[in-house]
């Protein structure tokens, strides 16, 4: 199964805008080094619906020749069409990638049925691991643990993002499903919490910056050393909140700028962090002792 810490990692581009692939090489093995346990590429945080079809296929290609075996890459394929959604999973799959990252379809709101009807249909026409990824806030459709422990039956599905923030998730989730899956948490403020309900990781926002942090945090979780995990939590709780100061990626991508690990581009209809936050981000920073050329 899918655990530990998994960076949603961004996609490094150049004060112009270009794809950096050089700097996500470099961050690729960073998180090698700093015992990230997965990456996630091209998902919300890597600005998927920012970049040309040539653009997304070749990060995950350079992600998965970078990390080489060493970590498991994970691509975010999902898309509002199912049809679109296999196209894009069997396509990924092509690349060598461990596993999909595969969103609720967006804006249409699809019923519950819908979404059982969705990612069944997904599962079963591509031979890829799959983890679903809730994330109402973004979606407007809620997959609910009901729905999704029926999903889990499935062979192909492996495990769930559950981006609420509502950690009762976990419980339920556990309760329902009948086959073991991944359930990571998509929040980092409540993933503590999520993992000592019974969660098996994060995948993370802030793993972009704090690595090694939140790659022990998660290993001490799994140990059950939840005072020492706790400690590494409160270390973290202020990046988990000033990287959301704007909508994600904003802060993260200009924390690794200032970081001085890639350049600040970022597309639009994104825009770079207001400057009125940036003196919040660096002490979020400093705080979880992040080295700031």
């Amino acid at each position: 199964m899918f655990s530990g810490s998994i960076v949603a990692i961004v996609t490094p581009m150049t004060d112009s805008g270009e794809l950096d692939f050089d700097a996500l090489r470099q961050l690729v093995d960073w998180h090698v080094e700093e015992g990230t346990s997965g990456i996630v590429v091209m998902g919300t945080t890597g600005e998927s619906g920012t970049v040309t079809e040539e653009e997304y296929f070749k990060a995950i290609d350079v992600v998965v020749k970078q990390a080489a075996g060493r970590v498991e890459v994970i691509a975010g394929s999902g898309a509002m069409s199912t049809d679109k959604t296999i196209k894009l999973t069997n396509q990924v799959k092509q690349l060598g990638v461990d596993g999909a990252l595969v969103v609720t379809p967006y804006y249409c709101k699809p019923s519950q049925k819908g979404l059982y009807e969705h990612f069944k249909a997904v599962a079963t026409q591509c031979d890829l691991p799959i983890i679903l990824y809730n994330v109402p806030g973004r979606t407007a459709v809620d997959l609910l643990p009901e729905t999704a422990a029926k999903l889990a039956a499935l062979d192909n599905i492996v495990g769930i993002k559950e981006a609420t923030g509502d950690v009762s998730r976990v419980t339920e989730l556990n309760r329902l499903t009948q086959t073991p899956i991944s359930i990571l948490s998509g929040d980092d403020a409540t993933a503590y919490d999520f993992m000592k309900l019974g969660g098996h990781g994060v995948i993370s926002v802030t793993a972009n910056v704090a690595p090694g942090l939140m790659s022990k945090m998660c290993q001490l979780a799994h140990a059950e050393n939840w005072k020492q995990a706790a400690l590494i939590n409160d270390k973290l709780s202020s990046l988990n909140e000033k990287l959301f100061v704007e909508a994600n990626p904003i802060p993260v991508k200009w924390a690794l700028y200032r970081m001085k690990k890639m350049g600040r581009g970022i597309r639009l209809p994104l825009t770079e962090l207001d400057q009125s936050f940036h003196s919040q981000v660096e002490k979020a920073l400093e705080q979880a002792n992040v080295e700031l050329s």
